[in-house]
């Protein structure tokens, strides 16, 4: 079959690439990671290896470029794609992924409801990477996860917003003395559940609690010793009061939420917006901020780094002075 010089191109890079990530992977363990994110940018694809699947995202292309031609660049992409990787095309899933705003953020996009398990950091995940936009697994959080896992031991961790439970696994692989997740979601509490089963975790130790967060925080009365926080960048579900946009309402969550840690108690709080600024200067004295947002980077995501924040945030020994 012809091969155009611009489909050359992109599986020279992509058998570059491969034998790059595919090393340092093998050495790290590590079977979940992006190999490509737009490095060419005719071929505007994320492209994440899930031990042994292909999960590609199509970045929405700017207005000045063709649609006919970024459709015909597409079209080329997916059809070298798994003999690059040498994997039949069952196991290469693609998305176009737009702008989401809400609760578009989690929608779906198929019905097959099928799910297979991933390892990672000897631990295993459920994935779906057919049926919605985010497969239940965030590659890019695996330096974060790693942290809480470091964190949690004999600690009480509390997941908010905690989607399909992965920083609640890692925290009950660290000895955590108990977990609980919320979020407002059954699907994703179940397959929270469904993960924690696959461990070896499931049991009164580990709660899973639907409710919307933000009303949850303000009747919870129990102290937690780590509380990971890793809100939505925007949402409007019907089940929520209000609306909730992380770059209006970032330190009234993180200051509503920290009445919850015990004396010694850490919050991690990370967000995926881009463009998120925070102002730190207006966190009341008696919290204080670290940036982590550098040292939790999987290396695999530095090319484009701008969708990664987190921070660590804790009670001051004393006011700043």
């Amino acid at each position: 079959a012809y091969v155009s010089p611009g489909q050359e191109m992109l599986a020279n890079r992509l058998r570059k690439n491969l034998r790059e990530w595919g090393k340092w992977a093998r050495r790290e363990e590590i079977y979940c990671y992006r190999v490509y994110d737009a490095d060419m940018p005719e071929y505007a694809l994320a492209i994440d290896h899930y031990d042994g699947y292909l999960h590609i995202q199509e970045y929405q292309a700017p207005a000045t470029v063709d649609p006919e031609k970024a459709r015909e660049r597409l079209v080329e992409a997916l059809a070298i794609l798994p003999e690059v990787f040498d994997l039949s095309p069952e196991r290469v899933f693609f998305k176009v992924r737009q702008r989401q705003r809400g609760s578009d953020q989690y929608q779906k996009v198929d019905t097959t409801g099928k799910r297979f398990s991933v390892r990672e950091g000897g631990l295993w995940f459920l994935v779906n990477l057919s049926d919605y936009l985010d497969v239940g697994l965030f590659p890019g959080h695996r330096r974060v996860r790693a942290m809480l896992r470091t964190l949690s031991a004999g600690r009480h961790f509390l997941n908010l917003f905690g989607y399909t439970g992965s920083a609640t696994l890692y925290a009950a692989a660290g000895g955590a003395a108990s977990t609980t997740t919320v979020d407002l979601s059954p699907t994703y509490l179940e397959w929270a559940g469904a993960n924690l089963e696959l461990n070896g975790f499931a049991g009164g130790r580990h709660r899973l609690i639907e409710g919307d967060c933000l009303a949850w925080i303000d009747q919870e009365r129990r102290p937690y010793d780590l509380i990971f926080l890793d809100p939505p960048t925007f949402s409007n579900s019907k089940r929520m009061v209000g609306i909730f946009d992380v770059q209006r309402d970032y330190l009234d969550l993180i200051v509503r939420a920290s009445r919850l840690l015990s004396p010694e108690g850490i919050l991690l709080f990370s967000t995926h917006f881009e463009k998120f600024r925070p102002q730190w200067t207006e966190l009341p004295d008696h919290l204080e901020v670290s940036d982590l947002t550098t040292a939790t980077l999987a290396p695999d995501f530095r090319r484009h780094p701008r969708g990664h924040h987190c921070w660590r945030i804790g009670r001051a020994v004393s006011g700043r002075g």
